[in-house]
């Protein structure tokens, strides 16, 4: 695989940039699925690891196979000054709306970084409303930044473990190989046995799958706090 163009800060920040403060990349997983929480990782780098990990294979996560994102995603946390996730319940995405749980997954990892980032390069193309951190935007950013491809590797491998660990508790809608995303064989499990309390009734395949299949009575928030701590 052809390693990616990564833009150096320079190029990014123009006459902004400044090598000796914490910059954070950040991006989400999930946004697009039927089932689960929606994932940020918010990820600082020393400068002296963007090379080592580009040369290790670091790159947008969606272009790796499963085996090289988990041993990606072990090396950003061994040699990043601060990584954190940050997650929005299913139970906010429906009352929020994606976008907006997006930003509450983003913001929710960027504060527990310490040290605070003097900047976060985010992906995309949508600023972080209220983020007291100042931020810039960056189309594509997991192709062109290193710092925001390590967060995109962290997040979804995490996301993934939290999925697998679900689609014990929710047997039936092929979680373990479709991750929540809405394949074929998950939409006709929804419409054959309805959607559990993990699935995000706001979105229209969800919604028009009707009942809900029982378990946690809708509490999907505390399921996924006390699935994401063991």
């Amino acid at each position: 695989m052809k390693p990616p163009d990564f833009l150096s800060l320079s190029e990014l920040l123009g006459s902004e940039a400044d090598e000796a403060v914490p910059i954070a990349g950040v991006d989400e997983v999930g946004r697009g699925a039927l089932f689960g929480p929606v994932i940020a990782a918010a990820v600082v780098l020393p400068i002296a690891a963007h090379a080592p990990l580009i040369s290790a294979g670091v790159t947008d996560s969606k272009l790796l196979s499963a085996a090289r994102r988990r041993q990606l995603a072990e090396e950003i946390r061994a040699v990043a000054i601060a990584c954190h996730i940050g997650m929005a319940s299913v139970r906010e995405i429906d009352r929020l709306n994606i976008l907006q749980a997006t930003f509450l997954a983003m913001k929710r990892a960027i504060r527990q970084l310490q040290p605070q980032p003097a900047l976060c390069l985010v992906d995309g193309n949508q600023r972080i409303p209220g983020l007291l951190v100042p931020q810039k935007t960056v189309v594509k950013g997991d192709q062109k930044s290193v710092a925001i491809a390590a967060a995109s590797i962290v997040a979804k491998v995490w996301r993934d473990d939290l999925i697998m660990r679900l689609a014990a508790r929710y047997p039936g809608y092929d979680l373990s190989a479709n991750k929540g995303y809405g394949t074929a064989k998950h939409r006709l499990a929804l419409q054959q046995q309805g959607i559990s309390p993990q699935h995000r009734c706001s979105f229209s395949p969800c919604r028009l799958s009707g009942n809900n299949s029982g378990g946690d009575s809708g509490n999907n928030a505390q399921s996924i706090d006390w699935l994401s701590a063991h």
